[in-house]
């Protein structure tokens, strides 16, 4: 059998292979639309050379928005076209591995078991949670980080050590057949594949920074909603919600009986404030955000009683972050503080664009944080 380990994680980012790099391109290839960065190394700083985005749909003969699923060649062809409008000069590339093409998981160790030990016993204990066979999957794990003991605890030997609990292990498994296609996509684009890495760890690399507390990062795309939970830097749990922007915009189209195009629009310029014109589009658009916000709240539910922890901050991000209102419905779901992501203050950039950063960022996320890791 096939060694099903590559080295996918590196602390809180995962990736296959890696290089540094005085200049940088981030490629996030997501399922409505293509993203790029490209940024350089001046006088040990990131500054950002340029940007640009296009829409996948009318690659599938579909409206703006939509999410599509398109043969490698439609893919190449909308990269080379948005590599062209944005003047990129780097040729060597960085690219996000889709999270439906990877399962990302904890499982739990005794505490008696080594860390020498942990290389032979993921695999066996990763075949449990991947529906494939483990040669068709290029595995990685990490190590979580035990929790501190209480001063309590340090100091009073009467009290159990928590800390000779069970070991948490990060678990990354990426279908072989999706680095294949991303090899082949960068290939017949004229580039180089500098790593690729799991869109996650790219956002969350772009959107965090030293927080010690835990972190939910929620990540709104076209066709699903990324729940990431994040302590000391690193991932602790992961959840998917298969609902997002596109399905927002589909449900307006079919109430109101409008093109998807014009849903779209009436979603962008709306959101969750009222519309005078159509008063029922704030309850089309709820039914959509109330249900990804009661599964995070169980995902968070679930967090609190396995760790006893709660979070301190929520950061939104990914395209549909800018829903209009969508910032307010957070803050009175959560008791936390929330903000919305702005990965580009990561980077050095003309002071005239910060306005326009702000309003875009959160949609360049995971190209800006794979870009990032490049020049690191």
């Amino acid at each position: 059998m096939d060694n099903p380990f590559k080295k996918i994680l590196d602390s809180a980012s995962g990736f296959l292979g890696g290089n540094t790099s005085e200049s940088a391109v981030g490629i996030d290839i997501g399922s409505s639309a293509i993203k790029i960065v490209e940024i350089k190394k001046k006088a040990g700083k990131a500054m950002l050379e340029t940007y640009g985005a296009i829409s996948l749909g009318p690659y599938s003969e579909l409206d703006l928005g939509r999410v599509t699923n398109l043969p490698a060649e439609k893919i190449v062809e909308a990269l080379k076209e948005v590599l062209k409008q944005s003047g990129v000069a780097t040729t060597t590339a960085a690219l996000s591995i889709p999270v439906q093409a990877s399962l990302i998981f904890t499982i739990e160790l005794p505490p008696q078991v080594k860390e020498s030990e942990i290389p032979n016993i993921v695999p066996t204990e990763a075949r449990k949670y991947i529906p494939v066979p483990i040669n068709e999957v290029s595995l990685d794990y990490f190590l979580l980080p035990k929790k501190e003991p209480t001063f309590e605890e340090a100091n009073n030997p009467e009290v159990p050590m928590t800390n000779n609990e069970k070991s948490e292990v990060l678990v990354v498994a990426i279908q072989n057949d999706a680095i294949a296609k991303y090899r082949s996509i960068v290939s017949e684009s004229k580039l180089e594949a500098g790593f690729f890495e799991i869109e996650i760890f790219s956002s969350i690399r772009a959107n965090l920074e030293h927080e010690l507390s835990p972190v939910l990062l929620m990540d709104f795309g076209a066709s699903r909603t990324k729940l990431s939970l994040i302590e000391f830097g690193t991932v602790k749990s992961f959840h998917i919600v298969s609902r997002g922007g596109a399905d927002i915009s589909d449900a307006i189209s079919k109430s109101l009986n409008i093109p998807f195009a014009k849903a779209e629009e009436m979603k962008k310029e709306f959101g969750l404030y009222e519309n005078p014109a159509e008063k029922s589009l704030v309850d089309i658009i709820k039914i959509h955000t109330d249900y990804i916000f009661s599964e995070t709240n169980n995902v968070l539910l679930n967090y609190e009683k396995k760790y006893g922890r709660t979070i301190s901050k929520v950061i939104l991000t990914g395209g549909g972050a800018l829903l209009k209102g969508l910032k307010e419905t957070a803050e009175n779901n959560f008791r936390a503080e929330v903000q919305i992501g702005h990965p580009f203050a990561k980077v050095n950039a003309p002071a005239f664009l910060e306005k326009v950063f702000e309003n875009v960022g959160p949609e360049f996320a995971v190209a800006l944080g794979l870009a990032l890791r490049k020049l690191q």
